[in-house]
């Protein structure tokens, strides 16, 4: 084993970063005694050399390696106390991976010697093991600092393009036979050619990634033989999950995001900052547990053998610790500087806001992001609820957020169920939840609407399934939500009844369309736009495979044709998409409402009504904004969830223009004819149908 000479180096810029003369080391743990650099061979499988960081700086260990190569392996062993009842469980028998690596070698194993405990001792996690890690664990990588080079990321503009497009970075692309075969499912068929030509058709402005930090495979899924499919286990926030790596490796990640740039789509990554995959106390010794636990987790008070678990996922960073808020900005900048991402989307955001006092729209987290020069100008999403106490916090985060809004989703699932009382929250759901979203001078699109997402039934299992089918999860068919508002039609699952079918892709289309017609920012889960399966699967994190994968092969082009008209119609028409807030005040410019309610007869809505199903709204340009749209613009949107068709009275249409039928959720030929011979317009049963105004002329 050889010795080479380590000097001070620097303490101010964390991880392993190479200047051409060699490599400056640095790693923050404020209670180890002692922190070794072990460096290893290129097949990192032989330890070539360890010894002690020479500096220590405050809480940060730091050396500086002469001549070492870029493309080193390495990784770190922490001496200090083992005493779990104390929160400390440093053990140096296990390697640690640097928190700051921007590249792997080699993948997790779930051996027990990762463990920093005996697993075999009746004192579980306070018992100490001497096994060594290292053949089990991946080793860290001096990385080229070329292949970080900065990037200028998208820069976000309003536009009329307000779609996100959720995929998972391999299930996006893994069976779409357009896609050429050897990239499919990497990061670089997620932006082939094929994929590119689908997403600019929909009219999609950004693709939110499922993560794509590098993760660990749970030991539980492993001995059932599945593994982590969604990603949502990081052990590596500036690392790119080396499972999705094309012919390219890491490269093609940028090749990636430069193409969606380059076809004026933004790249939104789905970030996980709230807990890690080393779990709870009975979890591995991977990072951050072995290097500084105490520091790098919220622990129980009183207790701190145990973790806080407000996140359901066995353990909570603790980002009110200054250097692991320090660790969390820094990968956010190192994503946005040097791989051009255009904003994120924070898991389980609550966590992150989350003080000693309990949630805290001003607190350090969200202080330090407002504050960031790089990080103030990228888009932020938030899901707003953690399982912690008082964890679900829709509409409480700072105006700089936007917000998943699993409102939206169960009240549109309900009205077009049918469930009573649905309609009057339907109508605040329409107008971009100001209820919820319209204070501390925030706008329409802070409510992220989306019909589903990657957690829960599929658009199309939403019409398919009364329960979920979660079998293949090997967890007795328990896991998943219990609550998904769904209906089957009649039949559970797959049917030749053609009525049935009829009335499922008719609510598919229906639910649809008040996507895209409502204000707010939509979101579309991939897939939903041709009616993908997932079986009935409403957990579907586990399963790597066909139940995962978008099943490109059984598309229904018809419905994504119709979701092509969706999207088409309200880039055309700001109606649809305004980001004030629209509460029926009167337009200067013309001394109308800038939204009406009627019912279908023109009357005033009887809001009261507990069995207020049908209805009707106008939508002009904002009584703030009289310069939107000229003098008579309007769209009319009509919902008919009743059995039969309704008889709808429209308003006058100015002279000279007629009414014409936009959107019919009823019709594959839109646009087709204009209401030339009567004021009612018939709407067939179970239907939603978009009028605009238009010149009288007879269209060809």
């Amino acid at each position: 084993m050889t010795h080479p000479k380590l000097t001070g180096g620097s303490p101010n810029r964390l991880g392993a970063h190479h200047d051409g003369a060699g490599v400056n080391f640095a790693v923050f743990s404020a209670n180890a005694s002692k922190v070794e650099l072990c460096l290893y061979s290129p097949d990192g499988k032989r330890e070539t050399a360890r010894i002690a960081l020479p500096e220590r700086t405050g809480p940060v260990w730091h050396g500086f390696v002469a001549d070492l190569p870029v493309g080193t392996l390495y990784g770190y062993r922490a001496h200090g106390t083992y005493a779990p009842e104390h929160g400390h469980r440093f053990n140096p028998n296990k390697l640690l991976l640097d928190p700051y690596t921007r590249e792997m070698h080699g993948e997790w194993t779930n051996d027990p010697a990762t463990l920093g405990y005996d697993d075999a001792s009746s004192a579980i996690d306070l018992s100490f093991d001497t096994r060594d890690s290292a053949p089990f664990v991946p080793k860290s990588v001096v990385s080229d600092p070329a292949l970080f080079e900065g990037m200028k990321n998208g820069q976000h503009t309003k536009s009329s393009k307000d779609l996100i497009y959720e995929v998972h970075p391999k299930g996006g692309s893994q069976t779409n036979l357009d896609v050429p075969e050897s990239v499919r499912g990497t990061y670089e068929g997620l932006a082939s050619d094929a994929m590119l030509d689908h997403l600019l058709s929909l009219g999609v402005q950004a693709v939110e990634l499922l993560p794509i930090h590098s993760f660990v495979d749970d030991k539980f899924l492993n001995d059932r033989g599945l593994r982590n499919y969604w990603g949502y286990n990081s052990i590596g926030f500036f690392a790119p999950e080396p499972r999705y790596f094309g012919p390219d490796g890491l490269k093609g990640f940028r090749q990636m995001v430069q193409r969606f740039h380059d076809a004026g789509i933004e790249v939104i990554l789905d970030v996980v900052y709230n807990h890690t995959a080393e779990g709870d106390q009975r979890g591995p010794t991977l990072c951050f547990r072995g290097l500084d636990n105490a520091s790098y987790y919220r622990l129980t008070a009183g207790q701190p053998r145990y973790y806080v678990n407000d996140t359901g996922c066995g353990n909570t960073l603790n980002v009110s610790h200054p250097y692991v808020l320090r660790m969390v900005l820094d990968s956010l900048r190192f994503w946005v500087e040097c791989m051009g991402i255009d904003g994120f989307r924070f898991d389980l955001a609550t966590t992150l806001g989350r003080e000693n006092h309990g949630f805290d729209p001003n607190g350090g987290f969200f202080d330090a992001l407002r504050q960031d020069p790089v990080l103030n100008q990228v888009r932020m999403i938030a899901e707003p609820w953690d399982i912690g106490p008082g964890g679900y916090r829709l509409g409480e985060f700072p105006h700089e957020f936007g917000e998943w809004n699993d409102s939206y989703r169960d009240t549109v699932r309900r009205y077009w169920r049918g469930d009573a009382h649905s309609a009057q929250e339907l109508g605040a759901r329409l107008l971009g939840s100001a209820d919820t979203f319209d204070r501390t001078g925030r706008r329409s699109d802070a409510s992220v609407n989306f019909l589903a997402s990657h957690d829960g039934f599929t658009l199309a299992d939403t019409t398919r399934y009364s329960k979920r089918h979660n079998l293949a999860n090997t967890e007795n068919n328990r896991d998943g939500h219990g609550s998904n508002y769904s209906d089957n039609g009649g039949v559970e699952g797959e049917t030749d009844d053609a009525a049935i079918r009829n009335i499922r892709t008719r609510r598919q289309r229906n639910m649809l369309a008040t996507l895209f017609m409502s204000q707010g920012t939509p979101m579309l889960l991939a897939g939903d736009e041709f009616a993908n399966s997932q079986v009935g699967n409403n957990n579907a994190y586990c399963q790597d495979n066909d139940i995962g994968w978008l099943n490109w092969d059984k598309a229904d082009t018809d419905l994504q044709a119709f979701v092509v008209s969706l999207s088409a119609f309200r880039q055309k028409y700001i109606n649809v998409r305004q980001s004030r807030f629209l509460h029926g005040a009167i337009r200067p410019q013309d001394g109308k409402a800038d939204v009406i309610w009627t019912d279908f007869e023109g009357e005033a809505l009887e809001w009261r009504d507990p069995g207020l199903a049908n209805f009707c709204l106008a939508l002009r340009s904002s009584a703030q904004t009289p310069d939107y749209e000229p003098d008579g613009a309007v769209v009319f949107i009509v919902f008919n969830r009743a059995d039969e068709q309704g008889h709808v009275i429209l308003p006058d249409a100015p002279k000279g223009q007629c009414w014409v039928r936009a959107i019919d959720t009823d019709d594959n030929e839109q646009g087709a004819f204009c209401e030339l011979e009567t004021d009612k317009a018939i709407v067939a049963a179970q239907s939603l149908v978009a009028f605009v105004i238009a010149s009288s002329e007879q269209p060809s």
